[in-house]
């Protein structure tokens, strides 16, 4: 379902070419001095607003796609931590150890329970940087405990267990994919908040905005066949709104 910011930055831009379309058919009559009033330029200003759009959409589906990755990827990492302490409290390795394995176990199992996967999506990106910190602060201590989780592990000859998931190797091979998992969704957030920052420009800029644009066409149309006429009636009455974002 898309959101109302979603639909209202897109229908601005809709808005724009029906101003276009009716300023065309004045003819001659519409020849505004200021060049980002003229048609090449609103047209040009249109297609701008429209790939910024898209560009905006494709990033949120990307970033969207990669939190899920991350989500999965990180679903399992405490019960696998659970495991592997109690593999290591079985292992015959001594008691400092293995009381090191249980405060990073502990300090993992905790580490964000307070925080909300949701303030990872994509639509919360748009409202509040804020929770997107606080959630990704809370994946990187798990990362850096189970970091040190492994390495008690290897310290320790004695954790030795036949089970394949448990063993060194696999533990290391778990580590990467959850740090590939967390950078690709640092990376794909950057890409993704650079684009809404580029289209809100085009569109909301107090002076070059495509909003901004629209309201003075308004007006020029307004100053050349009067407030009573049939033309302003027609453009008057297409709306533009300033979408408030963060």
């Amino acid at each position: 379902m898309k959101t109302f910011s979603e639909t209202g930055h897109a229908k601005n831009i809709a808005n724009l070419q029906d101003v276009i379309s009716f300023c065309q058919g004045y003819g001659s009559s519409y020849a505004p001095v200021k060049s980002a009033l003229t048609i090449p330029e609103l047209q040009n200003q249109y297609q701008t607003a429209l790939t910024a759009l898209n560009k905006a959409k494709a990033q949120k589906a990307i970033f969207d796609n990669v939190t899920n990755e991350r989500r999965v990827a990180f679903a399992n990492l405490r019960p696998l931590a659970t495991k592997v302490v109690n593999a290591f409290i079985v292992s015959g390795a001594d008691a400092l150890a293995i009381a090191d394995a249980k405060m990073i176990n502990k300090k993992l199992q905790g580490s964000s329970k307070k925080v909300k996967e949701k303030a990872a999506t994509s639509e919360e990106v748009q409202t509040t940087t804020k929770n997107i910190s606080t959630s990704q602060q809370s994946y990187d201590r798990q990362i850096d405990h189970f970091v040190n989780l492994i390495e008690v592990l290897v310290q320790n000859s004695s954790y030795n267990p036949n089970e394949v998931e448990l063993q060194i190797p696999n533990l290391n091979a778990k580590l990467n994919d959850l740090q590939t998992k967390n950078i690709n969704l640092i990376n794909s957030y950057t890409s993704y908040s650079n684009a809404l920052i580029d289209r809100n420009a085009i569109l909301y800029n107090p002076l070059t905005g495509l909003v901004q644009i629209a309201k003075e066409v308004k007006l020029y149309v307004k100053s050349v066949f009067g407030a009573n006429s049939p033309q302003f009636r027609q453009v008057s009455g297409i709306e533009f709104k300033i979408i408030k974002t963060e």
